[in-house]
């Protein structure tokens, strides 16, 4: 009688904690220019139809309320915070009922910083990671790297290759092998892919993606992710085949026909 007692008042807790997120979510507003920063700021939001864009903003509107975003150091704004959520939203835009449960805040420091976190000093040359240890649940953000982010559409986006490292992390490992995203038959053909890729670029790099994306298959499906989302039409033209893994990741249901 007395477990039973227990696993009720467990139930109940956990209704309550669901029940007030889903009140915080449906209270939090979206500055009144949101439409306009990101149509602004971000391409692949302009890329939308308008029913599209809206499902983005309620999607942003809800990583805001269950994530804070912090300036250390630093003041920062409504588009600060908007540029963050859209860089998350991004990746997982296919997939409505995906949520970030391997993060809780997002601390932005003005300009980059150390490994370990220091923002003076030799040696500050990170514009943003992904938590661990101590700083788990937590990601860093130059605000520098955040604002020129979505300024230029070169490929080289800070945010969105943080945020993905986090979707690569859902399965427990920052490997470069997104286990959601995977089907099992395709993960071996996409590991095969990365280190064939991995090796060009370290030779003559023929794509020209930026050498980051060598040092190891985290950093190449982060880096090459950014590619995806930024220059879709460069990445598919100059590795077709890469592009339409990606794809099959990222947008099931396009490449399955359901779009």
């Amino acid at each position: 009688m007395y477990g039973l007692l227990i696993i009720a008042a467990l139930v109940a807790y956990w209704i309550s904690i669901k029940q007030s997120a889903a009140r915080k979510q449906k209270q939090f507003r979206l500055p009144a220019d949101a439409d306009e920063i990101l149509n602004d700021r971000v391409s692949f939001y302009r890329r939308l139809s308008a029913e599209d864009q809206q499902v983005f903003r309620d999607r942003v509107r809800d990583f805001l309320a269950e994530t804070t975003v912090r300036g250390v150091g630093t003041d920062i704004d409504d588009t600060d915070r908007l540029l963050v959520a859209a860089g998350a939203i991004i990746p997982i835009f296919s997939f409505p009922d995906w949520r970030y449960n391997n993060i809780s805040e997002v601390l932005i420091y003005a300009d980059a910083f150390t490994k370990d976190f220091r923002a003076t000093g030799d040696n500050r040359n990170v514009a943003g990671m992904v938590g661990d240890g101590a700083m788990n649940r937590q990601m860093i953000l130059s605000r520098k790297a955040l604002q020129s982010a979505f300024r230029h559409n070169e490929g080289d986006n800070t945010v969105i290759h943080e945020f993905v490292h986090l979707l690569d992390k859902a399965d427990g490992s920052v490997d470069g092998v997104p286990e959601y995203l995977l089907s099992q038959p395709a993960v071996i053909p996409w590991v095969r892919m990365m280190e064939d890729n991995i090796l060009e670029i370290r030779g003559r790099n023929p794509n020209k993606i930026d050498p980051y994306a060598g040092l190891n298959e985290a950093e190449f499906f982060a880096v090459i992710s950014e590619y995806f989302f930024e220059r879709p039409d460069k990445l598919q033209e100059d590795a077709p085949e890469l592009y339409a893994m990606l794809e099959s990741m990222f947008r099931p249901d396009k490449t399955n026909g359901r779009k």
